[in-house]
């Protein structure tokens, strides 16, 4: 039976494939506040903002490809089970062929109405206002927003606790409630931390690797087939 490789993911895996990261370092998003265009309240301000702000990131999505560590995760697979739960919502992963992929945060190329979040709709389009679910709904992007639960944290906490492996690529492990994940892998299992600037140090089970994500993960694949 082949070991259980569980990977969390964030920003820093996409930033390589040019994807900006979802805030820069003066707390902005692209030049908006994160709360005119990440929170229920700042859609219901300025809806139209909010709809051409994820209207853009979708598009953009478009202009980039995965890079070698989405495909290196993806080759695992020929060795390991390997689920993947990334706080990313580009398609990035997919793309490069990993076929187990939960999204925390929602997805760009998905959409769902105001009034249910458990409908979604394949959005490969522009939003616009007055754009509706076959309910007549109003459409928005399938984006979990600041201040709005975390429908997938149960299923990945889950996956979290039949690890034999875990791989963390990308992301600072300080946003909760992703961050806790780290709490459910059974103790002792191998830990690899790959982040150029990461918020822990090696100490027994846990291995941090200061490295790019294409860069680490050459590093872990070699730690963990050898």
């Amino acid at each position: 039976m082949k070991k259980h490789l569980v990977v969390l993911t964030g920003a820093g895996i996409s930033a390589e494939s040019g994807i900006k990261t979802f805030r820069d370092a003066d707390g902005l998003w692209e030049g908006h506040d994160v709360m005119e265009v990440a929170t229920p309240e700042g859609f219901l301000a300025n809806p139209t903002l909010v709809l051409e702000f994820y209207n853009q990131r979708r598009r953009q999505l478009f202009e980039v490809e995965p890079n070698s560590a989405h495909y290196d995760l993806a080759a695992l697979e020929n060795e390991f089970k390997v689920s993947i739960i990334t706080q990313n919502v580009d398609d990035l992963h997919e793309r490069a062929g990993s076929s187990d992929v939960t999204h925390l945060h929602g997805e760009l190329l998905k959409s769902r109405s105001i009034i249910n979040d458990e409908e979604f709709y394949d959005c490969k389009m522009d939003i616009n206002l007055g754009d509706v679910c076959p309910k007549g709904h109003q459409l928005r992007p399938h984006i979990v927003w600041f201040g709005e639960a975390v429908p997938m944290i149960e299923k990945a906490a889950e996956v979290c606790e039949t690890a034999d492996i875990l791989l963390i690529i990308g992301t600072s492990m300080q946003v909760y409630p992703a961050a806790g994940l780290i709490h459910y892998v059974p103790k002792d299992i191998p830990i690899y931390f790959i982040d150029p600037k990461p918020s822990m140090q090696s100490k027994g089970n846990l291995n941090v690797i200061a490295e790019s994500a294409t860069v680490g993960m050459r590093k872990v694949i070699s730690l963990i087939t050898s």
